[in-house]
């Protein structure tokens, strides 16, 4: 049995990875300013302040000044997007097991993927997506330490 659920578990990741980066760099969303400098494309598209757009999207969600389904899948969506990597990656990588080092390597990750969104016009740098994304990758490495997920593994 346990063979059975390590099989399951490498599909699904490798599944994973290849949703992720179809949703992070492959999909259909992109910027409008395409002909801008790297550095205009930076200004225009990016959000270095905490919290800005998660508050936006939360006044907006009260205020019903938006259609609904924009702040919840950006909400969500990005919440939930990195949940499972806190089960992969301290599965698969042992030294990835205590939150520390877990959590420093998710924000290497993080930035480098935000940075790979910038460079390739498929996103912007947001630093609200990056904290919602670390959010849910420390909810998945919670979710990784419980004795329910440990037990199943061994």
């Amino acid at each position: 049995m346990k063979k059975v659920i390590k099989v399951v578990f490498s599909i699904s990741f490798i599944f994973y990875l290849f949703v992720l980066m179809i949703i992070l760099f492959l999909g259909t969303r992109g910027y409008i300013w395409s002909d801008l400098s790297l550095l205009e494309y930076i200004k225009r598209s990016s959000n270095f302040v905490p919290f800005k757009t998660i508050t936006t999207y939360f006044k907006a969600i009260l205020n019903g000044s938006m259609n609904i389904d924009i702040p919840i899948k950006n909400l969500v969506g990005n919440f939930i997007l990195f949940l499972p990597m806190g089960i992969y990656l301290p599965l698969y990588i042992r030294k990835i097991n205590k939150v520390s080092v877990f959590s420093i390597s998710m924000i290497l990750l993080l930035f480098i993927i935000e940075v790979m969104q910038v460079f390739t016009r498929k996103g912007s740098f947001d630093i609200d997506d990056f904290i919602l994304n670390m959010l849910g990758a420390l909810i998945g490495f919670g979710i990784w330490k419980t004795k329910v997920v440990q037990k199943l593994l061994k």
